[in-house]
């Protein structure tokens, strides 16, 4: 069965990019738990190193069968051309990046962002030569005066992880493609697609740490790149030298050349070189166990909101939360953008702050029972950390101030549960910190 471009959403995650198995007519996708495929001849096993053969699979670490269905399915999801699936987020944000840039290359980045980004780019790319400036997602002066002739690059998240800021993906694009003419990377991982698709927005790739919500079990580590393949490369290929020169051992003519009219440039380098040669190839059962929970992903995220616009009301009214962070919280400085952008919602993700910083805040986590106190958002149940002294912890305090990180936010991330219980158990970690 083949995906329908007038099919809704709850269709499309269900049966886009599959079909019954061809060889034994499995219903569901089946795990294809191979390093390799057999050529049928030396003749397409050539054509398929040449890049001639873009059907076939020769290499888990490049295609899998498995992979190919949750690549396709998202792709439609986000409304995408393609997408290539990798092995965490972090990858996935890595090779998006790297498939544009080398060394002296500049990037610039929202300062509200999740600090494994902010670590990845701040401090592993300047190992390599590639800067990054950060600058405050609502602040479009900043993002104009951050532009240097080695920009390659904007980036930023649809919804900041912590502190919720919702970036206005449409002035951004503006930006970044009429002034400093790069693409924008836009990490969507706390919106999914059922809440929001960055590529209508004017974003040109798309990013998941599909080890959240589009899983949505806790189950799975994985990465996806999705390429709306709306930027054109071609316009100056001096600036972009890895779409224009031919790569060793793929034939002549470079990826632009080669690409473009199919509307695969990006994601194909991507795949076959940057994929190919750094290697974060997502495991078939990873893949599998994906495809299940993108199978529920909206109903999933619609009670994940209700649950958290629940706790923000409840979170509002009382006497020891200084300040609830969520894109439609009393007074989130980036309310009217979700309003806009997020009619269905504006995610799972609640943080605010505890009267008492940085000693309630550790009491707070401490005293959680329903609540599990761990590193992960997205999934089912019902999570807390405290990112000052964790998830944050890699930055400055200035870093993080900036961010809006203080040193008594919590973070939660709202499950499936009943509102209520939820609250009661939030009750008793308030009573500890107090």
């Amino acid at each position: 069965m083949s995906s329908d471009d007038d099919w809704g959403f709850d269709t499309a995650q269900i049966h886009a990019g599959a079909a019954p198995d061809a060889g034994t007519r499995a219903r569901a996708t089946p795990i294809f738990a191979t390093s390799s495929f057999v050529y049928d001849s030396a003749e397409q096993a050539a054509a398929s190193f040449l890049l001639e053969d873009l059907e076939g699979f020769g290499y888990t670490r490049m295609s899998n069968p498995t992979t190919a269905v949750a690549e396709r399915r998202i792709a439609r999801l986000e409304g995408g051309v393609a997408a290539v699936a990798t092995a965490s987020g972090q990858s996935a944000t890595a090779m998006a990046l790297l498939n544009l840039l080398r060394s002296g290359d500049h990037i610039v980045v929202a300062g509200e962002i999740y600090g494994g980004t902010s670590n990845l780019l701040g401090q592993r790319f300047a190992e390599i030569g590639i800067a990054i400036t950060n600058v405050p997602v609502a602040d479009l002066d900043g993002w104009r005066a951050a532009v240097r002739p080695s920009t390659r690059a904007f980036f930023v998240e649809s919804i900041g992880n912590p502190t919720g800021a919702v970036a206005d993906l449409e002035a951004i694009a503006a930006v970044a493609h009429e002034e400093a003419e790069v693409p924008l990377v836009v990490d969507s991982t706390l919106a999914t697609p059922y809440l929001l698709r960055p590529l209508q927005h004017g974003a040109d790739v798309v990013v998941h740490s599909t080890t959240k919500f589009l899983s949505g079990h806790g189950t799975v580590i994985g990465g996806v790149v999705v390429d709306g393949a709306t930027f054109d490369f071609g316009t100056r290929p001096e600036r972009w030298p890895g779409f224009h020169t031919p790569d060793v051992g793929h034939g002549s003519g470079g990826y632009w050349e080669r690409f473009s009219p199919l509307r695969q440039a990006y994601s194909r380098r991507l795949r076959s070189t940057v994929l190919r040669d750094y290697g974060p190839a997502p495991s078939p059962f990873n893949s599998f166990l994906l495809i299940q929970g993108l199978e529920t992903l909206s109903l999933r995220m619609r009670q994940h909101v209700a649950n958290a616009e629940a706790l923000v009301a409840y979170l509002e009214g009382h006497a020891q939360v200084e300040r609830v962070h969520y894109p439609t919280a009393t007074g989130s400085p980036t309310a009217a953008v979700a309003k806009r952008l997020l009619p269905r919602g504006a995610g799972a993700i609640v943080s605010f702050d505890i009267a008492g910083g940085l000693d309630a805040g550790r009491r707070f986590v401490d005293s959680v029972r329903l609540f599990s106190h761990l590193a992960n958002v997205g999934d089912v149940r019902s999570l807390v950390i405290h990112p000052a002294s964790t998830t944050n912890s890699g930055q400055s305090e200035a870093q993080r101030a900036a961010a809006g990180i203080g040193p008594g936010l919590i973070r939660l991330s709202v499950g499936l549960e009943d509102a209520a219980d939820l609250v009661a158990d939030l009750d008793r970690a308030f009573a500890a910190a107090r």
